[in-house]
């Protein structure tokens, strides 16, 4: 056959953004330093240090509905051209929906879920899988994530 075949970008030319540094490159050191494409285009990081440019160290891919889920801020969702948008950190980071159904859906977990977290470190005791309405939420949660 003939044709061009699509080539992976090097580990050294793969880069990523954040808000405030622009683009960031993954720390050579980093065991994700060789990996080549992410499923997700979205990393959680713990070390951001500056040399001959910006690197990220102690990456993780992170998918799109646990950065819902557990990400900081506030969840906001909007129809923008015909699409339902759920928006992260003031629009910064946005996701298509696939119905106005599922992103009312992800917002609305997503606040049980912050509630449930207050409840808890309100009354550290409590055993939030014992709970009914603790229980409902996490299983809802595990079936979401691990079904995407």
């Amino acid at each position: 056959s003939t044709g061009a075949v699509k080539m992976q970008p090097k580990a050294e030319e793969l880069k990523f953004v954040t808000k405030n540094d622009g683009y960031v490159h993954i720390h050579p050191s980093s065991v994700n330093y060789q990996t080549r494409h992410f499923e997700s285009p979205y990393l959680v990081y713990h070390e951001k240090i500056k040399t001959s440019r910006v690197f990220i160290r102690d990456c993780s891919m992170v998918s799109v509905y646990p950065l819902v889920l557990l990400g900081g801020g506030q969840v906001h969702m909007q129809l923008q051209k015909g699409e339902f948008l759920i928006s992260l950190d003031d629009g910064w980071i946005r996701f298509v929906a696939a119905s106005h159904q599922v992103a009312e859906l992800v917002k609305e977990l997503r606040c049980e879920l912050d509630q449930l977290l207050q409840d808890k470190i309100k009354n550290p005791s409590m055993d939030l899988c014992m709970c009914p309405r603790g229980s409902r939420i996490i299983g809802m949660i595990v079936k979401l994530v691990t079904t995407q």
